[in-house]
């Protein structure tokens, strides 16, 4: 964690009373353990100072948060011109922390038993059983199907077989320009998914899912959409693996390279996933879904010379961790 900046939040006198300070150990100490960068964290928690300020302002207790406080106090924060990308998904992130030790109240979900209350509980269920999603992925998906929903059928009844593929790209083309390329692409996915879930349930002929159009994001199409095996060897050779960092380096690379791994499922690598007697590596991947994968020898012996001769000893069964200095 972090211990310089939280020490500060907690010994600065303006911080005293403010009613999130006693949760922000915890809460930071999480963040170390998934993986977030120093950086990340600092940000984080002084995001979260500021919002126990705004709550005390209003006379307001930790007790009260919830969805709705939180959106008055991203409103809030957009006048002042201080909304960052990922200020929302930070305090939502929070608020799910604080629900699992018992600090604030779970929602109590209103009853609706409407048609589209219906179909956006089971899609939901789905996203989070069969799907495995990750919390934050379920929260962004769920409203952009409910306005698509509302708007297309408004006071009619709810049939979806009714659905055409020009009513899903009309929508697309109406907002996508209000949006930024990341968020008109997380539309999509959405859009994407929901009607696989719709054809896969039966409820509609046909998948739409093959009709959501693609929104290109211009600031990377500079970047490679992939490397040639010449380019990837070329990329794995750069590590000096006379040094701890490059053996750490080659070790990543490798697991990359080889198992196609994404950079976040190697970050997940805990030290209990790698059987070496199988040969087998547990893959964490996004959301609950977890994987095993076969252990190339290569990948097996770059792990081995940096657990055995790199890792530096802490507390975390993360696999890899922060390097302070770059020994031989």
């Amino acid at each position: 964690m972090p211990k310089d900046t939280f020490e500060r939040l907690e010994t600065d006198r303006h911080l005293r009373d403010n009613p999130l300070i006693p949760h922000l150990a915890l809460f930071a100490t999480s963040l170390v353990e998934n993986g977030y960068a120093k950086s990340t964290v600092q940000s984080k928690l002084c995001l979260l100072a500021s919002l126990g300020h705004w709550l005390e302002r209003r006379r307001s207790s930790i007790t009260d948060l919830d969805e709705q406080l939180v959106a008055r106090f991203i409103a809030y924060k957009r006048r002042k011109g201080r909304v960052h990308r990922g200020n929302r998904e930070t305090l939502l992130q929070f608020l799910d922390h604080l629900r699992k030790r018992d600090v604030i109240s779970r929602p109590t979900p209103p009853c609706d038993d409407s048609p589209l209350a219906a179909v956006l509980t089971r899609y939901e269920k789905h996203l989070r059983s069969e799907r495995g999603l990750a919390a934050a992925t379920v929260i962004n998906y769920l409203p952009c199907i409910r306005k698509f929903l509302i708007e297309r059928f408004r006071e009619k009844p709810l049939l979806l077989r009714e659905v055409r593929s020009s009513d899903v790209s009309d929508f697309i083309l109406r907002y996508a320009p209000t949006m930024s390329p990341r968020r008109a692409q997380l539309v999509t996915a959405a859009f994407r998914s929901f009607f696989r879930f719709l054809f896969q349930d039966g409820e509609v002929q046909v998948n739409l899912a093959l009709s959501v159009p693609s929104v290109a994001d211009r600031r990377l199409a500079t970047i490679p959409k992939y490397l040639s095996p010449d380019q990837v060897e070329q990329v794995v050779g750069t590590c000096n693996r006379q040094a701890s960092t490059g053996r750490r380096d080659y070790a990543i690379l490798l697991l990359l390279a080889r198992l196609g791994l994404r950079a976040g499922e190697v970050v997940s690598l805990q030290l209990d996933d790698i059987d070496w007697r199988a040969g087998e590596l547990l893959v964490r991947g996004k959301g609950l879904l977890h994987d095993r994968m076969p252990l190339p020898v290569d990948v097996g012996e770059a792990l081995t010379a940096y657990l055995r001769t790199d890792r530096p000893p802490c507390k975390t069964r993360r696999v890899f961790v922060c390097i302070a200095s770059n020994p031989v």
